[in-house]
């Protein structure tokens, strides 16, 4: 709340420089603000009385949305990328689906490695858990299991998580 939208009759207030003016009424406070060419702000409203500070508004808001931006552009979001294979695969191909892996996990994001089964594949849900966890083993200085392989309906999923020191 805002110079007239404080409703508050008593309230503590706060300078620009910021030593305590003391506990003042409402409408005071409001004229010391103007004097000084500045705001009255309520920074405590749950406070008894409530507190408020006498500041440039406009400023602060601009500040605040400043700050908020800046910490939006450094933060990274986690994506769960996700690949998608049979557990019969040659040599190569496991080595491009290996550094397919090991580029997600360096980017920071989570890998979720999914082999489908079809028909009697199913009866080899053992061979594709063995596959998933030597990619889990081979990618190990980047990443780390953060879930098991395990067997969802005809796909065997295991996710990878990449390690703190690679974001």
């Amino acid at each position: 709340m805002v110079n007239e939208q404080i409703r508050a009759r008593e309230i503590r207030v706060i300078s620009d420089e910021g030593e305590q003016l003391g506990i003042m009424a409402s409408r005071a406070a409001l004229m010391v603000a103007r004097e000084r060419g500045l705001d009255l702000v309520m920074v405590s409203p749950n406070a008894v009385p409530p507190v408020c500070r006498i500041m440039d508004y406009g400023r602060h808001k601009y500040e605040t949305e400043k700050k908020n931006r800046e910490a939006k552009k450094k933060q990274h979001i986690v994506m769960l990328k996700e690949l998608t294979l049979s557990y019969k695969i040659g040599e190569h191909d496991y080595q491009v689906r290996k550094r397919s892996i090991e580029r997600f996990l360096a980017e920071g994001n989570k890998v979720k490695v999914t082999i489908r089964l079809r028909g009697r594949e199913e009866q080899h849900a053992d061979m594709a858990a063995a596959l998933l966890k030597r990619f889990a083993v081979d990618t190990t200085e980047l990443g780390w299991m953060e879930r098991e392989p395990r067997l969802e309906g005809r796909h065997v999923i295991m996710i990878l998580a990449p390690k703190k020191e690679n974001k």
